[in-house]
Formats: C-alpha cells, sequence, structure tokens
C-alpha cells in the first residue's frame, strides 16, 4: 500500500512538473523543487531493508552468501579488494529496450521523460540504493544524470544543478565516484565519432564537453576519469583517413590529460578497449592494440585501462586474458564487471555470475594488488524480462557473490600454490645457467648456436594442461 501511494504522489508530480528548463522549474513533489530537498522524503525501496552478510548457507536472496565486506583477505579487507560500483546508466536510466524491442519496465521514480525534477528523483533513488546494497562507488555519464539542454550552455548549466543535488546527498557518507565520463557516442552530432570525427566543430564540441565532465567528476571526489570511444572508429576504410582519426584521437587524449593536471584532478585517466558495436572497427580494439596506441603516441604515463569483459568476449579474449595482458604491463586501472553470452554475438552486458570466470580474474587482481583507485564496476544491466523493482538488488548481490567468492578461491588457490608450482616446474629449466644468461640478456645466437650443436636433441616435456585444469578446478 506504501509503494502504491508513492507511485501516486509522483505521478502527481510528474503531471504538473515535467520537461523543464532549469531556470523555468518551480514545482515539485510538494510544490517547491526551488529546494530538492524538501520533496517528499520516503523511501525509493519501501520493501527492501539494508542488505547483509548471512552466509552461504542463507537461502535469503536479498542477503549476501559470500560477499563479508569486513573479511579479511591476504591482509586486506574484501571491500578494498574489491571496491565494487554500480552504474548508473543501467541501474537507473535501463528500461528493458534492446535492439529488437520496446522497453519492458518503468521505475516508480521515473516517469520515462528527461526532465530535471525526475534526474532529482533518480539520483535520490541512486544514493538510497547505494546504502541499502553497502556500496560507496558509483559510476555516471554526463548525460544519463542531466538532461542535454538545446545549446551547451545549458546542458552544462542542467548537469551543474544534479551534481550539487549528488553532492549534497554525499554529505555525510562515504559515497563518491569510482570514476565520470562524458557520453560522446549518443547525440546524433557524434555519428562520425568524437575525437575521431571529420568535422572540427564537432572534436571542438567533444572536447568541451570533456572538460565540463572532469571538472564534475572532480567535484564530486571521483577517483577516476573513463573515456569510451563506442563511435572512435570507423565503418570502412575508402572514406577514412586511418593516420589522421589515430593522431587527432591521441591529440584529444594528451590535451584532457594536461587539462586534468592544470585543474588539479588527481584521479586516474583510463582508456576502455571495445572491438566493435556500433562501429565496424573501434580504434581500441583490445588491451594490447590500446597500450600498443598509448605507447606509440606516448601517452603510457597519463593513462591506464579499464577493462570490461563482455568487450573481451566480442575481441575474441578471455576476460583473464585481458586482465593479465594490462596487468603484466602495469597498466590494469579498473574493470568493468559483466559478462556476454556465447550464443549472442552482441553486447549484453549480463552480471557476472560465472564463478569460474570470476577466480581466474581474481587471480589477475590479487597478483597486481588490487585495483585501488579503480575498482569492479557493475557496467551491467537486468535481463530485458526482470522488470521488479527487487531484481535490482538481487542481480547486484549475485554479482557481487559471485566475484567474492572468485577473490575466496583465487586467494586460496595462491596460498597453497600447487598451481604456482606447476607453472614453476614447466619453466624450471630457465633456473639453469644458460637459461639465466638468455634471459640476462648476455648471450647471443652464435652462442645458442654452438650449445646446440654439442648437447643432444631436447627432450619433449608435457605441458600438464589437463592437470591444470584440475587443480583449477577443485578450488571453485
Amino acid at each position: 500500500m506504501k509503494a502504491l501511494l508513492f507511485s501516486v504522489v509522483l505521478l502527481v508530480a510528474v503531471l504538473s512538473c515535467s520537461g523543464q528548463r532549469v531556470a523555468d522549474i518551480t514545482c515539485g513533489v510538494d510544490g517547491s523543487l526551488g529546494s530538492d530537498f524538501q520533496e517528499w522524503e520516503g523511501e525509493f525501496f519501501p520493501n527492501i531493508s539494508y542488505i547483509k552478510y548471512e552466509g552461504p548457507a542463507s537461502h535469503n536472496p536479498l542477503a549476501y552468501k559470500y560477499y563479508n565486506a569486513e573479511e579479511l583477505i591476504f591482509g586486506k579487507k574484501m571491500k578494498d579488494w574489491l571496491r565494487f560500483s554500480v552504474a548508473f546508466w543501467h541501474t537507473f536510466r535501463g528500461d528493458g529496450g534492446d535492439p529488437f524491442g520496446s522497453p519492458t519496465k518503468r521505475w516508480p521514480w521515473d516517469d520515462g521523460s528527461n526532465s530535471l525534477t525526475v534526474a532529482v528523483r533518480r539520483m535520490r533513488a541512486n544514493f538510497e540504493f547505494l546504502k541499502k546494497l553497502g556500496v560507496e562507488k558509483w559510476c555516471f555519464h554526463d548525460r544519463d544524470i542531466a538532461p542535454e539542454g538545446s545549446t551547451l550552455e545549458e546542458s552544462n548549466a542542467n548537469l551543474d544543478y544534479i551534481v550539487s543535488v549528488a553532492k549534497k546527498l554525499q554529505e555525510g557518507t562515504n559515497i563518491r565516484p569510482l570514476w565520470g565520463t562524458a557520453q560522446l557516442f549518443k547525440h546524433p552530432r557524434y555519428m562520425h565519432g568524437a575525437a575521431t570525427s571529420p568535422d572540427v566543430r564537432v572534436y571542438a564540441y567533444a572536447a568541451a564537453q570533456v572538460k565540463k565532465a572532469i571538472e564534475v567528476t572532480k567535484l564530486l571526489g571521483g577517483e577516476n576519469y573513463v573515456f569510451w570511444g563506442g563511435r572512435e572508429g570507423y565503418q570502412t576504410l575508402l572514406n577514412t583517413d586511418l593516420k589522421k582519426e589515430l593522431d587527432h584521437m591521441a591529440t584529444f587524449l594528451r590535451s584532457a590529460a594536461e587539462y586534468k593536471k592544470k585543474i588539479g584532478f588527481e584521479g586516474t585517466l583510463l582508456l576502455e578497449p571495445k572491438p566493435q558495436e556500433p562501429t565496424k572497427h573501434q580504434y581500441d580494439w583490445d588491451a594490447a592494440t590500446t597500450m600498443g596506441f598509448l605507447k606509440n603516441y606516448g601517452l603510457s604515463d597519463d593513462y591506464k585501462l579499464n577493462l570490461e569483459c563482455n568487450h573481451a568476449t566480442l575481441s575474441g579474449h578471455s576476460c583473464h586474458h585481458e586482465l593479465e595482458t594490462a596487468r603484466i604491463y602495469g597498466m590494469l586501472g579498473s574493470v568493468d564487471a559483466n559478462t556476454g553470452d556465447a550464443q549472442t554475438g552482441w553486447d549484453t552486458d549480463q552480471f557476472l555470475t560465472d564463478v569460474s570466470e570470476a577466480t581466474l580474474i581474481m587471480l589477475s587482481v590479487i597478483k597486481n594488488g588490487g585495483l585501488a583507485p579503480g575498482g569492479f564496476n557493475f557496467d551491467a544491466k537486468l535481463r530485458r524480462e526482470s522488470v521488479d523493482v527487487e531484481d535490482l538488488f538481487i542481480a547486484h548481490i549475485s554479482g557481487m557473490d559471485t566475484i567474492a567468492r572468485g577473490l575466496r578461491n583465487a586467494a586460496k588457490l595462491l596460498e597453497e600454490g600447487r598451481l604456482t608450482k606447476l607453472v614453476e616446474d614447466r619453466y624450471s629449466s630457465f633456473n639453469s645457467p644458460l637459461g639465466k644468461t638468455i634471459e640476462e640478456g648476455k648471450v647471443g645466437f652464435e652462442e645458442l648456436e654452438k650449445i646446440s650443436l654439442e648437447a643432444e636433441e631436447p627432450p619433449i616435456t608435457s605441458g600438464k594442461q589437463e592437470l591444470a585444469e584440475m587443480i583449477f578446478y577443485s578450488y571453485v
């Protein structure tokens, strides 16, 4: 009954105050949106209490079975290993629509419009959700949290207004953005790209939008800033100057790094690889391609990678591969925790529920010493058919438990060392005097030829792949 009453109150508010510009807003739920914190102060999730850890034996869908925030693993609290974050765009803007179907859900705080009135409610719902979930971080695109205006000036004013609301809601809490970013892919102006657009006016507009997004991320205490170039690529090389576009993208990223330093933003700049969709070929295809691009343009010291598991799938890799590739080069910054469907060829952004995959991921994260100041952002959305408010909680709880379980498994696997020893044994010949001189670069081809001519045929040795798999799965 309480939830129904709240929905009626919201509906009345929506009918009386929607689609208005920041300067025009005069009404709210209580008739005075001039101060949004005088709005109706009830709960957005009245039937859901704070989520607690109940242990593996629990059958309560609204409780953690494996994520125990204060539990120590290798001397660090679980919450500090994982640094979970909620993605505003999927959780509070996701409507269930897909390339083949219309939206299937509308949350009780939302009327489907893009008014500032509703934007304030979404932000309040976000903070209540974070508190009840026990998560202290969230991520956002500028245009997800605040409506785009008819001019850049109006868009900036709308963003400033909503950021002031978020800033107020942060008071007295530890909740801060894990990262912010600018949405440079949805508006028609970005149909040919943003930093790689052939139109200099679009390039300039994108730069202005990123400048503002970095500023508000800093204002909210964000720890990182992400670049995801959904349309920074090409459909055909027949009409594309590949070198010019790569040069322009590098110049754009260099300018962002310079501005970050100028305003004293201490957060990490992150570049997020993705191979395709919507572009045929995206310039930051995978971790290796992206790191090669950064190194080529002298940007490796200014950027790290934000790796998304579903993007790894689309590039033909596993998430573990992408994390390991970035880790060994010191470029692993943060992770977008999601997964795809092996039978679906597009970016489904599902919550990660495969404990084996989570364990592999956490092997890399532990070896990396953690992700801070990055973390695990749930760039994941409910399935189209999941339409209950409690599904938002269940999905995040499931994802958090899966990764926490992976952390426990990986820690035990590394602590007992069986797999580590198998790998060390496989490369043990390089511990010999010859192996050490090779690794130290003290011997060349001529010397190695002489040694090989005098030596017997090298023996065939087993890779013990089945044993490695047996050991790994005994910990999952």
